[in-house]
């Protein structure tokens, strides 16, 4: 007679071929998104033959490896502007990617993403200020942790006022975020209509999202917020099972719901501020994102977390390239073209739902 608890003969090998197919779509995922930095890069108002891009990095990350057979202003289009301006929007898809599949498994609201919570209304206020009326007075630092500020500003007045009028639902928290959200941004438009005229286009562009101003000494903020930020939330993959199931279930399993839901929420404030802050309000890659991984992953967050990131770097990047192209050689703000595609989305998501 068999035991019946003794493992399935198959078991490891089942266990091996989940391991290699999750491995497998990491790297068919890190792959799209290599080929889709290098496309991008491409692509322009000037546009320039993939060879070159590849023969330009290569120069770059290896001085003498190659015979450059390019011109200096191609060679200064490629690595000065284009390159950072890609890597960025790889970052700040990721980055919002992550923070929207997060804050859907927290609040249990697949609708739930950190433009339509406030977060990024909050981001923008704060970084409106830094630009238009304190001043740099930290240097490069001074918007992003003004955003962080505003962002966390924001994240805590939805979650007062959901408290206060008794909104525990899911839905009801997300009408709180979108009427702070309202709030935040008539104050954002007070700042402008306050501040310098000669400085409100600037500041009005960056409302609807651009990465044109991207440098590669920027890259360094979002990279370390994304990488540690991104890193936890992962792992805590499991709890965000748990809170995706109900805060009653979450706390049978010794979860503390509200700190840990606190905590979520810093952490989607920090990541959003600091992304806004280098790139502008772009809305609705949080929301969509999460919802088409899990059409290929299923609903384990271990591989949502994750998936959503790489889906959002690979968006946002192909994004800009149409931004840029659409208009050439006038660059459309790829708020515009997120917001789009979001709402799109958004009315699809509502048609299935009804």
């Amino acid at each position: 007679m068999t035991d019946a608890t003794a493992p399935h003969p198959l078991a490891p090998h089942r266990l091996a071929r989940r391991i290699g197919f999750r491995a497998g779509g990491l790297l068919l995922a890190f792959g799209l998104l290599l080929i889709s930095v290098i496309i991008a890069v491409s692509v322009g108002a000037v546009g320039i033959p993939l060879r070159t891009v590849w023969g330009i990095a290569l120069d770059h990350i290896a001085p003498g490896l190659i015979t450059p057979d390019w011109s200096a202003g191609r060679a200064n289009i490629v690595w000065e502007i284009r390159f950072p301006r890609v890597i960025l929007a790889g970052f700040v898809g990721a980055g919002l990617g992550l923070v929207g599949a997060a804050l859907q498994a927290v609040t249990r609201n697949p609708l739930a993403d950190p433009h339509l919570l406030g977060i990024s209304s909050g981001a923008a206020f704060g970084a409106i200020l830094a630009l238009m009326h304190t001043g740099m007075f930290l240097g490069l630092l001074t918007v992003p942790l003004l955003a962080f500020c505003g962002a966390l500003m924001a994240t805590l007045m939805v979650l007062g006022v959901a408290r206060v009028a008794g909104a525990t639902s899911a839905d009801r928290l997300i009408l709180a975020g979108v009427a702070i959200s309202f709030v935040i941004m008539a104050g954002a438009n007070i700042l402008i209509f306050l501040g310098d005229p000669r400085a409100t286009h600037t500041v009005v562009f960056w409302m609807l999202g651009g990465l044109g101003l991207a440098q590669w000494s920027h890259l360094v903020w979002p990279l370390a917020v994304l990488l540690p930020c991104g890193l936890w939330l992962w792992a805590q993959s499991g709890r965000l099972n748990a809170m995706s199931l109900g805060d009653e279930t979450a706390a049978s399993l010794g979860i503390e719901v509200g700190r840990f839901r606190l905590t979520v929420f810093v952490m989607a404030a920090l990541i959003t501020g600091v992304m806004v802050a280098f790139s502008g309000l772009i809305g609705f890659v949080g929301l969509m994102m999460p919802h088409l991984v899990r059409l290929v992953t299923g609903g384990d967050n271990a591989r949502v977390l994750p998936g959503s990131a790489l889906a959002g770097a690979v968006f946002l990047v192909w994004a800009d390239a149409g931004a840029r192209v659409v208009m050439a050689p006038e660059d459309l703000p790829i708020g515009i073209v997120t917001g789009l595609c979001g709402g799109l989305f958004f009315i699809t998501m509502l048609a299935r739902r009804q």
